[in-house]
C-alpha cells in the first residue's frame, strides 16, 4: 500500500446445486498418512468445472506421480478471516469495499466460520469465529478501523494466527489497493508459514485513484495466492469488486478434495503439481507441502 503524501452473483447454495456437489459431509484435513489438496478447476472460459472424476487428476510429489487415495466432491466447511485494507488511499472507496465484502459473507454456509478484520498501521480482527452472518456484517460495517501505512504481510500473519486452532479448511481472504509499506514480517516469512502450516490465501487487488495517482496492488499477493492454492483477482474499477468477492465464495464451495499418502516423511518442503488430463482445463492447488513426521 502506498502512503498518502496477507461465487458470478448467485447464491452459493444454488451454485452448489448447479455444480452437482453433494451435501456437506465433514472436514477433511491433512495428517501424517494423507496429504490433503483442494483444487479449483476452470475451463478455457474461466468457468468452474463441476463434473470431473478421480481419473481426471494426476498428482506429482517432487516430480513423481502419486496414486490418489482420496477423492471427494462434497462441500467442505471453511474457516475464513476476511482482511480489508483501510489505509489512507482507500478513504474514498471504503464503502464500496465493505459492500463487496458483504457479498462474500452472505454466501458463507451454516457450517462455515468467519472473522472480519482490517489493516493499516493497526491490525484488528473481530473477537471470535462465528457462523452468524449478521454478526459478521455488523462488524464489517460498524467496527472496521482506519489508519495510514499498510501492514499487509503482518495482517496475513495475524489472520493465520487467528486460524491456527480451527479444524475447518483455513482460508485468508485479503483485499488491498497497494504495496506493503510498514510490516515487521516479509512476504517470504508469511509465505513459509502458509506453506508449512497449510493455509490457503486468496487476494483481491484494487487499483484506486489517489489524487490522480493510480495505486498498484502488491505483486507479492498474487504470488502467495498462487503458491497456496488460492486465487488472485485484480480489479480496476469499483464495478468489479462485488464479482470478485462473490467468485471467491463460489470457488471455496466448489473445490475438489484430493489426497495421497506420502512415500517419505523427511521433514522437507516438497513440491506439488496437480494436473487435469482433460484438454482446455486448468487447476489451481497448493504447490508444496511439508512432509512432517510429527504432524
Amino acid at each position: 500500500m502506498q502512503k498518502l503524501p496477507g461465487l458470478l452473483v448467485v447464491s452459493v447454495l444454488l451454485a452448489g446445486t448447479a455444480l452437482g456437489l453433494h451435501a456437506q459431509q465433514g472436514t477433511f484435513r491433512s495428517s501424517v498418512r494423507t496429504v490433503a489438496i483442494y483444487a479449483t478447476v476452470l475451463d478455457a472460459a474461466g468457468r468452474l468445472v463441476p463434473d470431473l472424476t478421480k481419473d481426471d487428476f494426476e498428482i506429482y510429489d517432487d516430480g513423481k506421480k502419486q496414486p490418489l487415495t482420496v477423492f471427494k466432491t462434497d462441500i467442505q466447511p471453511v474457516s475464513v478471516v476476511v482482511m480489508l485494507d483501510t489505509s489512507g488511499s482507500m478513504t474514498a472507496n471504503i464503502g464500496l469495499v465493505k459492500n463487496a465484502a458483504e457479498k462474500f459473507v452472505i454466501r458463507l454456509l451454516p457450517t462455515d466460520r468467519g472473522r472480519v478484520g482490517s489493516f493499516s498501521d493497526k491490525i484488528t480482527i473481530s473477537p471470535t469465529f462465528t457462523s452468524d452472518r449478521d454478526d459478521l456484517i455488523r462488524y464489517l460495517h460498524d467496527d472496521i478501523d482506519y489508519g495510514n501505512p499498510t501492514r499487509l504481510w503482518d495482517a496475513i500473519n495475524e489472520s493465520m494466527r487467528a486460524l491456527s486452532k480451527e479444524q475447518n479448511r483455513r482460508v485468508v481472504l485479503v483485499f488491498t489497493d497497494g504495496d506493503d509499506s510498514d510490516s515487521h514480517l516479509s512476504l517470504d516469512d508469511v509465505m513459509h508459514r502458509a506453506q508449512t502450516e497449510d493455509f490457503m490465501i486468496y487476494g483481491i487487488g484494487f487499483r484506486s485513484n489517489v489524487g490522480g495517482n493510480i495505486t498498484r496492488p502488491d505483486p507479492g499477493l498474487r504470488k502467495i495466492a498462487s503458491e497456496t492454492g488460492g486465487g488472485y483477482f485484480e480489479v480496476r474499477t469499483g464495478d468489479g469488486l462485488d464479482e470478485s468477492f462473490t467468485k471467491v465464495a463460489n470457488e471455496l464451495h466448489a473445490q475438489y478434495v484430493l489426497g495421497f499418502t506420502p512415500v517419505t516423511l523427511d521433514g522437507r518442503l516438497h513440491k506439488l503439481d496437480v494436473t487435469v488430463k482433460r484438454s482446455g482445463m486448468t487447476s489451481r492447488a497448493r504447490k508444496s507441502y511439508l512432509a512432517d513426521p510429527e504432524k
